[in-house]
């Protein structure tokens, strides 16, 4: 490698588009929360998320360098493995960023703020990255945690505290993240066998993760009801919940079915992408729904 990483390499190293939507569900926890932050202090508070988020990328690229280079054609591109950077390069890069990242969020806002998000740094980085995704087949389910505290984060960063309803939004994203992965590795599972990932069509076949993406999908559809039975959402929220569980679940059942390989990994699939703007919709509806009560609209 000959390092010298040009800016857009750095960018690269954030994995963007991988972290945009956690960031999204901890902009509308902020937004949701009780009390309100002044709209300074709250661009503050969601770019030092963003970046922390994006640290954790880059940290996760550095550890994970040497699966890159032989995982796919797209993780080969990364910026290490292609020797655009190097290793030293996005971990000093992922480092700075990091505490960068939560000593602004915690003086801009508070200690629980950015104790939660050098929590989730730590979780995504040392639990899933350096120990779980190599070793297990619930990699996923466990480190899937890293990707659902952003929400807690973002309500941590307006309230100081967190509230049941943060954990109520932790758990709808702790709940998507197995079968939205699960729905990835079944038509990715060659590149994760090639890589020795222990994901779990490669460990317990495609018949047993199919019936669990199915499992955790009515469960998913289930939690993702709680904010109105709950009383933190209205009939907006509810509504979108309804129709977008239960789309989730006759997906999930249509891959449980699949009669063919084929048909497996086509309907894993569309399982995979409709479940990124599942969860953008289900939070989007949320949002919407507490800005129609809190403008008197209903």
């Amino acid at each position: 490698m000959t390092g010298g990483a040009r800016v857009e390499d750095y960018l690269a190293l954030l994995k963007p588009r991988v972290m945009s939507l956690v960031v999204f569900t901890a902009l509308v926890a902020m937004l949701v929360a009780p009390g309100g932050i002044n709209p300074i202090v709250g661009l503050i508070a969601i770019a030092c998320i963003a970046i922390g988020g994006g640290a954790s990328g880059a940290l996760n690229m550095w550890y994970d360098a040497d699966i890159d280079a032989i995982m796919s054609r797209r993780t080969q591109n990364r910026p290490i493995p292609s020797g655009r950077a190097t290793r030293g390069e996005a971990l000093a890069f992922g480092i700075i960023l990091s505490v960068f990242s939560v000593t602004l969020l915690g003086l801009a806002t508070n200690w629980v703020a950015g104790g939660l998000l050098a929590f989730t740094i730590f979780f995504y980085v040392v639990i899933y990255t350096m120990w779980l995704k190599r070793s297990t087949p619930q990699n996923i389910v466990i480190g899937g945690a890293a990707g659902a505290f952003p929400p807690m984060v973002g309500w941590a960063a307006v309230t100081g505290t967190i509230g049941w309803e943060s954990v109520v939004l932790f758990l709808i994203v702790f709940l998507w993240t197995p079968p939205h992965f699960w729905a990835l590795a079944l038509y990715k599972q060659g590149d994760y066998g090639a890589a020795g990932i222990p994901m779990m069509p490669n460990v317990a076949g495609e018949k047993s993760t199919k019936v669990q993406i199915f499992v955790y999908s009515v469960i998913l559809a289930a939690a993702g009801m709680l904010p109105l039975l709950l009383g933190f959402a209205g009939w907006i929220y509810g509504a979108v919940a309804v129709v977008t569980g239960l789309s989730f679940v006759w997906l999930a059942l249509r891959l449980l079915r699949a009669p063919d390989s084929i048909t497996m990994r086509k309907t894993a699939r569309t399982l995979f992408t409709y479940s990124l703007s599942y969860l953008f919709v289900l939070f989007l509806a949320l949002l919407t729904d507490t800005i129609a009560l809190r403008l008197g609209v209903i």
